[in-house]
Formats: structure tokens, C-alpha cells, sequence
């Protein structure tokens, strides 16, 4: 069960992305969330925290929590997600695979420990769309660590920072990544529906969790002819 200061956090955070709160404007104060909410206002200044430390608001003395702009840009470089980035509105998630445990690919692209070797990893392959094209096929490696019935989920239209997030308590904290631009071979052009030979951007990324010693790591084709990529680490 979540703690009250969780279930504000995620009602105001959902609530900004959604576009309920828009940039600039002005959040409900302390006290009248602690009257909606029945709760307290250190539990209240606990969810108001979590929101300035992610970047959706600001506090301005005399004038209260007032939110951030929402990138509108495509957010795959962005530790919020392509899902908060984009919105769950136009982008949509197919999935071609998974989620599934698998052993770790041979010459993985990262080092791994000896701890999630021996776990095995939570194998996820999808393609994500933006008005009906798509933009982006990813693969996702997830370590086989103490993620309960996650293989269960479905995943197809959500957001997987969002289910690490919200029923693990996994947040993405930032990360490293490898980028390079290919020419569209193979698979990569029925997937994409780009010409043989077009400009793809292709990433590896290893990101770093609130979880000690837990990283995602996933490998990405992006075709960026119609969507700029924007991002911070």
C-alpha cells in the first residue's frame, strides 16, 4: 500500500502531465491539500518535495508550488520517459516480445555483475508509436531481482517507468549512453517503415535506479526524421 505522501505525489504528478496544471500555473497550497486530503503538512511537504526534485515545480516564496514546462519533444534521452514526454494521448506501445526471463545475451552490450547473471534478465521488445508511425524499436534487458509477477503485466499502451515506478518502487535516476548513427537494414525497415539505407540513431543505454545496484538497460533504433530527441543525465 502506498504511503499518503506517495498517493498526493502521484495524483499531482499525474494531474501535470496530464496537462490538468499547465506551465506557470499554481498548485493548491499546503493547507488546502491537507483539507482535500485529510493528511498532514509535513506528509503534504514530503509529496510537494518529490515534485520539485523531478523537476515539475518550483517553489516561489509568497506565491507557492508553480509548475515547471512539460517538454513536449520526444523524451527517449529523458530520464521522465518517452511516455510523460510525448503523452499517453498520441503515443502508443505495441509489443513485439515479452515480457519474458531469459538468460542475459552473449557479449551483452554492458558489463554485468556477477549478481544479475546469475539472475537472468526480464527480456521486453516493443515498438513505440507517434500518431499511428513509428518512431522507435526498443529492447529492453531488466535483471531478474526481486520484481514479483512482473512477467504478469501488460505492457502494451503503458509506460515502463511508470510500472517500475508506481509497483516497485524503482525510479530511473539518470544513466549513460552510446550513440551512433546506422543506415535502416533488415527487420529495422519493416519495424521503422523508413527506406533501406535512411539515417537511423541507434542507442545503448544503461540507467541507474533509486534501487542500490540496479540498472536498465536497453538498446533503441529511432527514427528522427519527423521528432527531434531531447534529453538530461
Amino acid at each position: 500500500m502506498l504511503p499518503q505522501y506517495r498517493k498526493v505525489y502521484e495524483l499531482l504528478r499525474k494531474h501535470i502531465l496530464e496537462g490538468v496544471y499547465k506551465e506557470g500555473d499554481i498548485l493548491p497550497s499546503e493547507n488546502e491539500l491537507c483539507r482535500l486530503h485529510g493528511i498532514t503538512r509535513p506528509t503534504v511537504r514530503q509529496a510537494l518535495s518529490k515534485l520539485t526534485n523531478d523537476g515539475l515545480i518550483h517553489k516561489h516564496q509568497g506565491k507557492g508550488s508553480i509548475v515547471h514546462r512539460i517538454p513536449q519533444d520526444i523524451g527517449i534521452l529523458s530520464v521522465s520517459g518517452t511516455t510523460s514526454a510525448i503523452g499517453k494521448k498520441i503515443l502508443k506501445t505495441h509489443i513485439l516480445s515479452g515480457p519474458s526471463i531469459i538468460k542475459w545475451p552473449e557479449k551483452f552490450i554492458f558489463d554485468l555483475s556477477a549478481v544479475e547473471l546469475e539472475s537472468g534478465c526480464i527480456y521486453l521488445e516493443r515498438v513505440r508509436m507517434v500518431n499511428e508511425n513509428p518512431l522507435f524499436y526498443d529492447i529492453s534487458y531488466i535483471a531478474n531481482i526481486n520484481l514479483p509477477r512482473f512477467c504478469s503485466r501488460t505492457f502494451e499502451n503503458k509506460s515502463l517507468f511508470e510500472i517500475l515506478r508506481k509497483s516497485y518502487s524503482v525510479e530511473i535516476k539518470g544513466g549513460e549512453q552510446r550513440l551512433k548513427a546506422i543506415s535502416a537494414q533488415g527487420s529495422i525497415i519493416d519495424l521503422l517503415k523508413v527506406k533501406k539505407g535512411q539515417p537511423i540513431l541507434y542507442l545503448e543505454r544503461k540507467l541507474e535506479t533509486s534501487r542500490p545496484n540496479f540498472f536498465v538497460y536497453s538498446t533503441l533504433f529511432c527514427n528522427t526524421e519527423t521528432h527531434s530527441l531531447y534529453g538530461a543525465f
